[in-house]
């Protein structure tokens, strides 16, 4: 790049109240969140069910596990259906 082509500093730094990147903070935390969720839900699941079928754990967890997982995963996409709704 060139000298001319550079970006110039603005007045607003990138994360200040106002810009872009502000706003879109907390859909990336949330985003992020139900991400880290979700894998933690699919992991419990998937060890409940192996220590179901080793016989060294109850079915109970792993219905618990999968109907939270379910919950979660539903709620990510309704939030994701809503947030491209809103910003039509």
């Amino acid at each position: 790049m060139t000298r001319e082509n550079t970006p110039q500093p603005s007045d607003l730094g990138p994360l200040e109240p106002g810009t872009r990147q502000r706003a879109q903070l907390s859909i990336r935390i949330a985003d992020i969140a139900w991400t880290a969720l979700s894998v933690v839900a699919a992991l419990w699941v998937i060890l409940a069910t192996i220590d179901a079928v080793r016989g060294t754990g109850s079915w109970a967890y792993s219905v618990v596990a999968l109907a939270l997982l379910t919950i979660g995963l539903t709620m990510r996409v309704i939030g994701i259906r809503r947030r491209g709704l809103t910003r039509l």
